[in-house]
């Protein structure tokens, strides 16, 4: 199985503020969608109740939540630790897994080097934010897929979809 994150960041690495998003990208949300569907998600809780309610839990989806504490949704599975759903995934889902944030997830993750690829959104801007993607070392990396989108009446900011392969 493929452990993936999925996460759109800004130049300053920043990806949210006060529990919520940054940005409104129509354009992203559709792609977390359509990459996301059909596959075993893993969040903390803050992050998956920063989602509004109306879309909880995410449709098409597994969604396990990591929490401390004690923590009960419709339609959710809940871990204590990120090895344990990881394994959860395995065991339930063929292809691959995502990793849907926050930052302290996303900083665990890349830390034990569970993550196999990424799929990030660069926003070309920087804002001000309480929570930040951790600094990537490229270098550990390959770009697999990249393209580029300007800002236009809907998307207020450029930004990029690209996806990485970590190297062995």
């Amino acid at each position: 199985m493929i452990v993936s994150l999925i996460v759109a960041i800004a130049e300053n690495n920043a990806i949210g503020l006060n529990n919520d998003l940054l940005w409104h990208l129509p354009n992203d949300m559709k792609y977390f969608k359509e990459v996301t569907t059909g596959h075993h998600i893993i969040t903390g809780r803050k992050n998956y109740i920063s989602i509004p309610e109306k879309y909880r839990p995410l449709v098409n989806r597994t969604n396990l939540v990591l929490t401390r504490g004690s923590f009960d949704e419709k339609g959710c599975k809940c871990f204590s630790n990120l090895e344990t759903a990881i394994n959860h995934a395995k065991e339930n889902d063929e292809y691959e897994l995502f990793i849907i944030g926050g930052g302290q997830i996303y900083k665990e993750a890349l830390e034990k080097g569970v993550i196999d690829k990424m799929y990030i959104t660069h926003v070309h801007e920087s804002f001000e934010a309480d929570t930040f993607f951790p600094d990537i070392d490229f270098n550990q990396w390959k770009q697999i897929s990249s393209i580029t989108f300007d800002k236009d009446e809907k998307h207020p900011y450029a930004y990029t979809f690209a996806v990485y392969e970590k190297l062995n």
